[in-house]
């Protein structure tokens, strides 16, 4: 590890050009990522966290039909408009928030050719800099965002980061699988740091492998911080499982040459690409809102279910 700071991540990366098929017909008209949880739609969620962990300049991969996150995060003029006019000033507040709190920049994924080709997509954007990248299916609740605590091992290691979850049994073969160094990766640089959660050197990272072949029970999530030399490996390793370009393939030959580490967060994910995933975070962040939660939890407890 080198003894100066590492530079600072200031972009983070959102692909969000999937077609969200798990979600049709919901999601024949409008993205995947602009259905609401609550009150918000899901990528919202992903942006804050960004933001609350100090990260403002914001990529987001598009594709066809996708204009309607655009517009989301862009000034509604007529809208604002009518709730000033109506003396709604903490709607306007509102909205205002969401087009105030970020510099956005979109680029567009012309074919949908894996999660991989997405990221590289936006390498023009992110440049020679270590970068965040974001799945907003993976809505994360926690005391300090996730990103945040990620950002504490990149400052502490200057390396590339991933967020892990211990996933039990035949589950885990739906993931991609962290192999971690024999020493467990507990190197010399924590010892002055305390992290929220847990930080191991990897040394491999398997594409959803058999539960018998799996190098661990620790997933990776939607969360990464990816040094640039990313970029390199996702040019060189061509269309992998699925014929799509896989982002595991390109971090598996950056881990053999730079250091790699997996988190395993503190915090509650929500996997809201799936239909009951969706519905539970609907219900438990529903229940944690102040202005929601005791009418909420009084009718659940009325169901008698």
């Amino acid at each position: 590890m080198s003894s100066h700071p590492p530079r600072p991540v200031r972009k983070a990366v959102f692909p969000a050009a999937g077609l969200g098929t798990r979600f049709l017909p919901a999601t024949k008209a409008q993205p995947k990522e602009m259905l609401p949880l609550v009150d918000k739609p899901i990528i919202q969620y992903g942006v804050e966290e960004a933001l609350d962990s100090g990260i403002d300049n914001i990529i987001i991969v598009t594709g066809r039909g996708k204009n309607s996150i655009e517009d989301h995060f862009d000034v509604s003029f007529e809208l604002e408009r009518m709730l000033d006019e109506k003396g709604k000033s903490d709607l306007l507040a509102v909205v205002r928030e969401v087009s105030d709190m970020i510099h956005v920049a979109y680029v567009r994924q012309k074919e949908a050719l894996g999660l991989g080709h997405a990221v590289l997509t936006a390498e023009h954007l992110v440049g020679e800099e270590a970068f965040a990248v974001l799945l907003a299916d993976d809505v994360i609740d926690a005391s300090v965002p996730v990103m945040r605590q990620m950002l504490d091992v990149y400052e502490a290691t200057g390396a590339s980061v991933v967020a892990v979850e211990q996933i039990p049994g035949e589950a885990i073969s739906s993931y991609g699988v962290v192999a971690l160094a024999e020493s467990g990766g507990k190197t010399p640089e924590f010892a002055e740091h305390r992290f929220v959660g847990r930080a191991c050197r990897i040394t491999d990272v398997v594409e959803k492998p058999r539960r018998e072949n799996a190098p661990s029970d620790l997933a990776v999530v939607g969360r990464y911080i990816l040094s640039p030399g990313i970029f390199k490996h996702l040019k060189k390793i061509g269309r992998g499982a699925g014929g799509e370009i896989q982002l595991t393939d390109a971090m598996r030959a950056l881990a053999k040459e730079e250091p790699f580490y997996a988190y395993q967060f503190q915090g509650r994910r929500h996997d809201t690409g799936d239909k009951l995933g969706f519905l539970k975070a609907t219900v438990e962040l529903a229940l944690k809102r102040e202005d929601l939660g005791a009418a909420f939890r009084q009718y659940l407890n009325a169901l008698q279910l």
